[in-house]
């Protein structure tokens, strides 16, 4: 439901322009501010959380949801709507960490990083609900209606969570190392911004989920269906495959991550190498691009959400249970700093070339395949920013690895090389 709430502004955009009367910038900053409160809060919902328990934070947030996805469904303007949003991204920033607390308080070892991202494969279903019924809802009943329904599904939400939710089976909860009130809170983010894990887990997300979060709670909708003239309608089925690319990389990342957790960084770097080959298709391609470019970008926009749950894995294997909420705030954090960074920039460069050819604001020329080709080319410094940073990450965790546990981590070519001569052997 939290996902379902966080991608339902990208079915509505077009339909939010001409709702409020705004620019793509303003447009724009509706879903920066939605992510600008979810990311400033993860840190402070990370630290609640080592105290409190995720079950608390968990029915707070979908509170939270149902109160603002009512407050966007009646709202008369547009700085109504962005308070809207606001009570979204609060809610939205209580789930997610809470809910992977929650998954390491009932499993442990291998089981782990499989069954997280059988829930990150789990939740993208409500990103199946925003492109399809929601979307449906909206264009045939109209904008209050489908939020008004939104809302109500979060509060449907709320009730199983109170109902059935525990913070954990009888022992662990018993034994649950929980962060003493002594302990200072800058000290412990302190402590866990200075393990070289935490720090690998906050790049490893910037890099590989913001590209597909930027697409799916804004801009994506309006390239396909205006920029690239797909149409509301086949426009909703491509992003229903990204959907369908995560419950299928999902798993599959679980089990290399289980399997292979020396390995973890090279999933991460595969991952940012497709989603830059799949963007450069379509960027670059003379004249409209064909089906299959779209197809293979949608299907590296839905690789990149496993990506991102390697980087809550390095947090979670990186620190110590009484810091494991603040570290997962921290890294949580990355994806979405590089989301608003990119989606406002996109937003300012579409009005930008709007101006320059007339300035007419119709949806048409605002949201044109050449003004989308340069907008999205903010994608390739913002991530490949984070691709220098992620590399230094990786070789000052592989170093503590190193000097503390004895643990040496050869590079990919020379495993691979090692183990063709075991096979030859």
């Amino acid at each position: 439901m939290a996902i379902l709430q966080r991608t339902s502004l990208g079915v509505a955009g077009v339909d939010a322009t001409d709702r409020f009367q705004v620019s793509a910038a303003v447009l724009s900053s509706l879903a920066v501010v939605q992510l600008i409160v979810y990311a400033g809060l993860q840190i402070p919902v990370g630290i609640i959380l080592d105290r409190v328990g995720p079950r608390r934070l968990i029915a707070l947030g979908a509170l939270l949801m149902v109160i603002g996805q009512a407050t966007l469904a009646f709202a008369p303007h547009i700085s109504v709507a962005i308070v809207g949003r606001v009570l979204v991204g609060a809610g939205d920033a209580m789930t997610f960490i809470s809910v992977m607390r929650l998954l390491s308080n009932w499993f442990s070892g291998r089981t782990l990083p499989l069954v997280s991202q059988l829930l990150g494969t789990l939740g993208t279903l409500g990103q199946v609900l925003s492109a399809v019924p929601l979307s449906l809802l909206l264009h045939a009943a109209g904008w209050t209606p489908a939020f008004a329904a939104a809302s109500g599904a979060s509060l449907v939400a709320l009730v199983l969570v109170l109902a059935v939710v525990r913070n954990g089976s009888p022992p662990q909860t018993q034994s649950l190392d929980v962060v003493t009130e002594a302990q200072s809170v800058v000290g412990q983010i302190r402590e866990s911004l200075a393990r070289p894990g935490t720090r690998l887990g906050f790049w490893s997300h910037f890099v590989t989920q913001s590209s597909g979060t930027v697409f799916t709670l804004l801009w994506g909708f309006p390239l396909l269906s205006v920029g690239l003239g797909y149409g509301p309608t086949t426009a909703s089925l491509f992003l229903t495959m990204i959907v369908g690319a995560t419950v299928v990389a999902g798993p599959i990342f679980g089990i290399l991550a289980g399997r292979f957790p020396g390995r973890r960084s090279n999933v991460v770097f595969g991952t940012v190498g497709l989603l830059a080959i799949a963007w450069t298709l379509v960027l670059v391609w003379p004249g409209q691009p064909p089906v299959w470019t779209i197809v293979l970008l949608v299907i590296a926009l839905g690789i990149g959400g496993p990506g991102s749950m390697i980087g809550l894995d390095f947090a979670r294997t990186f620190n110590p249970r009484r810091s494991q909420g603040s570290a997962s705030g921290i890294t949580n954090v990355g994806g979405f700093l590089a989301s608003f960074v990119m989606m406002f920039l996109i937003g300012a460069i579409l009005d930008l070339l709007d101006n320059a050819a007339g300035g007419t604001g119709e949806s048409a020329q605002l949201y044109s395949l050449d003004s989308f080709r340069i907008a999205f080319l903010v994608q390739y410094v913002v991530v490949g920013t984070g691709v220098i940073f992620l590399v230094r990450a990786r070789r000052q965790t592989r170093r503590r690895m190193h000097e503390e546990d004895g643990i040496q981590v050869a590079p990919i070519w020379v495993a691979l090389f090692r183990a063709w001569r075991r096979r030859r052997g």
